[in-house]
């Protein structure tokens, strides 16, 4: 636990790529396998299921450092994040201990998870006497099911093949499915990720690393320059499902989200299509919701009912049915297509399709640059996201990647992902909370409201806010602010100090990290989408909300208001009854 300790200190410390990199390889040179795997795990996204709750890791906290609860409140509040709160508050430890983190892990806190709050309590009691405040620290997010540091997965596998000598794209393949939540880490495993062999062994349902696009970021009329003629890409819709690989290897299928998740059991229509393919075969695609008889795909909060559910009982597997749609083909009869062009893993997929009738392959697109700009403006009501531009000559790469020598002008970029403009409106600052990590003395997590109809005039909007800074309820009748959305991302380091420095002058209340505000800031939010829902107060889910501008031009009375939300719901959309910010995304 102490080299890890040291190593999570020494990322969290820098900024800089080649620093990090440069405290993992240190890291891997004198750490055990055992624990290696362990730090590769939850260093590249791993996420264990909290073992203890954090009420129980609160109250025994306040109990150790013998303090009021009132009194961890405040310190919570100055310091934003449970377990930095915890490590500052304990007294200083009475013993050290020299156990490696894979001890730690799995002989410790794993075993905690069927034991009495009683047990938990004294055995973390325990653990927190051989630890030193930075040590504590890191035990309790690992506790809690919070831990996450400044370094992705990308960069622990370009660390891993430096250290170990080998090609970031063979490392990053073996790292595929490292993270899935059924995963143990183990030497083996951490062996086989380091391994000079060729092929080291793999499970047989194994997918590869998903090629991710960039988004177009230039006007249309530089398209001719930077892209090309239109003949040079395959043009395909974005499809707004669950970006996933199907596996198709010894006689089985595998299903794998871009998250690295396996999903195989939550989708047994797709199962049943894949069992058509020859052995050796791995497709990359959507799973979509396709209702009968529909000639687009339903929107994706109906997808969402399917989405982390494991009784998948009879009436939802009528109501919401899958599919697959399908726009790359990565291996065939065994043989990784991953460097052949895309128009000939194209060709090679439509005559897949052509044995397996039940497979869906996504249409191409043809014209002009400006035909197809006039086309894109269709895609909400063709229940898609935009266009996915793919090189004709592309390989299938991978994450977010360029391509050298790719035909794209100075960008190199072998995909892009030219997506439709998000749905806005302008909303009330009402909440606010403190982030985490760098932000965690800042607030950048916020609440938004719009009112409930069009005030008659400033004077009217006015009287709201008075009424709110006065704590007085609203009249159910009457003009309100009503909350309907939560963002935290899309303001810079410098917009995010400012607005801080608005909410610590209108606080109104405190609860607990959470500040209500006077409303006095208007911002303008984008999002993906819009559903009825009966979760929310407001009746509306919204989905991937993200703030693009403040809004200091607009006065409060001229925020948007309920009916603006619902006007711009697609007719026909299904009630919304789950999770409305679900993370699975395409591309």
């Amino acid at each position: 636990m102490r080299r890890f300790a040291a190593l999570y200190a020494a990322l969290d410390a820098s900024t800089a790529t080649t620093a990090k990199v440069d405290a993992l390889k240190r890291y891997f040179a004198i750490a055990d396998a055992a624990d290696a795997a362990w730090a590769v795990y939850f260093l590249a996204g791993g996420k264990p299921r909290q073992v203890v709750p954090t009420g129980v890791l609160r109250e025994l906290a306040c109990a150790r450092a013998g303090i009021d609860d009132w009194l961890f409140d405040e310190c919570y509040q100055a310091v934003g994040d449970l377990a930095e709160t915890i490590a500052h508050v304990l007294p200083a430890p009475s013993k050290r201990s020299d156990l490696g983190l894979a001890v730690w892990i799995e002989q410790r806190l794993l075993p905690l998870r069927d034991e009495t709050p009683q047990t938990q309590a004294a055995c973390i009691a325990g653990y927190w006497e051989e630890l030193d405040p930075d040590e504590r620290f890191l035990l309790t997010k690992l506790i809690g099911g919070g831990f996450r540091v400044g370094v992705s997965k990308l960069l622990v596998q370009r660390a891993l093949a430096e250290w170990a000598g080998l090609d970031g794209k063979v490392v990053a393949q073996r790292m595929m499915g490292y993270t899935d939540k059924s995963a143990r880490p183990d030497t083996a495993g951490f062996a086989r990720l380091v391994s000079r062999d060729a092929e080291p062994g793999r499970d047989a349902g194994q997918p590869y690393p998903f090629f991710l696009a960039h988004p177009v970021e230039v006007p249309l009329a530089a398209f001719d320059a930077v892209l090309g003629p239109p003949g040079d890409w395959l043009v395909e819709w974005k499809y707004d499902g669950i970006r996933a690989q199907v596996v198709r290897r010894a006689g089985q299928v595998w299903i794998w989200s871009r998250g690295e998740e396996l999903v195989t059991d939550r989708f047994p229509e797709v199962v049943a299509i894949a069992q058509a393919w020859p052995d050796g075969t791995v497709l990359d695609g959507e799973i979509l919701v396709w209702l009968p008889a529909s000639d687009r795909p339903a929107p994706f909060n109906l997808l969402q009912q399917r989405i982390g559910r494991k009784n998948l009982t009879k009436k939802i597997l009528a109501d919401v049915p899958v599919t697959f749609m399908a726009y790359d083909l990565l291996e065939q009869h065994g043989l990784d297509l991953r460097e052949t062009a895309q128009h000939l893993r194209r060709a090679a997929l439509e005559v897949l399709a052509v044995d397996a009738p039940l497979l869906r392959v996504s249409p191409l697109l043809h014209g002009s640059w400006s035909d197809l700009a006039s086309l894109r403006t269709q895609s909400r009501g063709r229940g898609v996201e935009g266009f996915m531009l793919k090189h004709r000559d592309a390989h299938y790469g991978s994450g977010r990647r360029k391509q050298a020598g790719s035909s794209t002008g100075t960008q190199s970029v072998a995909w892009w992902k030219w997506k439709v403009d998000p749905l806005t409106a302008d909303a009330v600052l009402i909440y606010a909370q403190a982030g985490h990590g760098r932000r965690a003395s800042v607030y950048t997590d916020y609440t938004f409201a719009v009112w409930n109809r069009t005030p008659r005039d400033a004077a009217e909007a006015q009287g709201v806010i008075d009424a709110i800074a006065a704590r007085q309820l609203p009249q159910p009748d009457g003009l309100q602010l009503v909350a309907f959305a939560k963002a935290y991302g899309g303001l810079s380091d410098e917009e995010f100090k400012a607005v801080d420095r608005v909410i610590r002058q209108t606080t109104l209340e405190k609860f607990g990290p959470v500040r209500s505000v006077r409303p006095t800031m208007v911002f303008e939010l984008g999002f993906e989408g819009l559903n009825l829902s009966t979760r929310h107060k407001s009746g509306i889910a919204v989905r991937f909300p993200r703030m693009l501008r403040i809004r200091d031009d607009k006065p409060l009375h001229e925020a948007d208001t309920l009916d603006t939300l619902r006007a711009l719901m697609r007719p026909g959309d299904p009630l919304d009854e789950h999770n409305p910010q679900d993370p699975h995304d395409g591309l």
